[in-house]
């Protein structure tokens, strides 16, 4: 397999939506990774995804422009537990093990020290997502706790729902 250039990481447009909406429907549809409805629609799905500040919204593309995922980056919570930021992530599944998930959860984690939050939680990791688990482990995640059978997965029943922390 020969080498994938880097992905190009931007702030996110309205002129992206159209073009995430497509994976992230697909996504949301299989109900294997995402806590979203599995009948999420187009406008309630750019709600969720395309943030205002504080929060951020990007997209890796290739050097063609085509956009090969995004990620959302936020506040976990607010007042006084603000200092916290959050993510999601989600790569189109036709470009997925290619170093996508690990450029956009870097650039959140760039992102969120570079706004002063003093660590990143993820609150609802589906722990059958593997790849995402050992992805977000390799970045200096840990599993705070584990919400047993907090996760209805349409193929293998109740699994658990990991919190996951990153002191930044």
């Amino acid at each position: 397999m020969s080498a994938v250039a880097a992905p190009v990481l931007r702030d996110a447009t309205a002129a992206d939506w159209p073009l995430i909406w497509p994976f992230l429907r697909r996504i949301c549809a299989e109900g294997e990774t995402f806590s979203y409805p599995v009948d999420l629609t187009q406008e309630v799905g750019r709600g969720y995804w395309m943030l205002p500040p504080p929060g951020r919204t990007v997209v890796a593309a290739d050097a063609g422009g085509r956009v090969l995922g995004t990620a959302k980056m936020n506040p976990n919570q607010m007042g006084n537990a603000g200092h916290v930021a959050s993510a999601s992530f989600m790569v189109d599944p036709a470009h997925a093990g290619r170093g996508v998930g690990r450029a956009l959860c870097t650039e959140a984690l760039r992102w969120a020290a570079a706004e002063g939050y003093r660590g990143m939680q993820f609150n609802a990791v589906v722990a059958s997502n593997t790849h995402a688990v050992a992805l977000y482990r390799s970045l200096g995640f840990e599993v705070v706790g584990t919400v047993p059978d907090g996760f209805r997965h349409p193929r293998l029943g109740y699994v658990g729902l990991h919190i996951m922390y990153k002191s930044l």
